[in-house]
């Protein structure tokens, strides 16, 4: 089987990071558990969203993530059972590619350079599962599809629904 990955708030934690970068830079307390739903931007004061959304082009943003719970573990077991891809958007932001490149190495450095995609759009990929936190990434997508819960997709239900890496080891495993 051919599983294509994605990294952030997948494997890589990038929501809790901007909550903790919010509260650092204006001395809050903003948690997960006082967010309902929504990206951290739209849970915020308005005139602090833009401070949010230029995170990502902070150096050391995407080097400096928290790996998601048991991540690394079930994906190293499933890189030994099936093709396992890291698939992630890298375009966007100038920094993110080398740091999203060091990070791997850092984390998983069982899925070598050779089985990372780091990209534009993924409507390109031909798998058999793609596991991300965006619909937009799935709903392109011509194999099976798992939506990784993360606040911001709490509220969408169009793709069948993983809340952590041992669901997803209890479907592939």
């Amino acid at each position: 089987m051919t599983i294509f990955v994605d990294m952030d708030d997948v494997i890589a934690d990038t929501y809790c990071k901007h909550i903790e970068m919010y509260n650092d830079e204006f001395n809050e307390f903003l948690s997960l558990s006082n967010i309902q739903s929504g990206e951290v931007w739209q849970n915020v004061p308005e005139m602090r969203q833009d401070s949010i959304k230029r995170h990502a082009l902070t150096d050391g943003f995407f080097r400096n993530l928290e790996p998601i719970k048991d991540s690394i573990e079930i994906l190293k077991e499933l890189s030994q059972k099936h093709e396992v891809y890291i698939a992630s958007a890298a375009m966007q932001f100038p920094n993110s590619l080398r740091e999203k490149s060091d990070w791997l190495d850092q984390y998983f450095p069982f899925i070598t350079w050779q089985y990372r995609i780091l990209c534009g759009h993924k409507y390109m990929l031909r798998g058999d599962l793609l596991i991300d936190d965006r619909s937009l990434n799935l709903d392109k997508f011509k194999g099976d599809t798992l939506l990784f819960t993360s606040p911001h997709n709490i509220l969408e239900n169009s793709h069948e629904r993983v809340d952590s890496w041992k669901e997803v080891a209890d479907k592939l495993l």
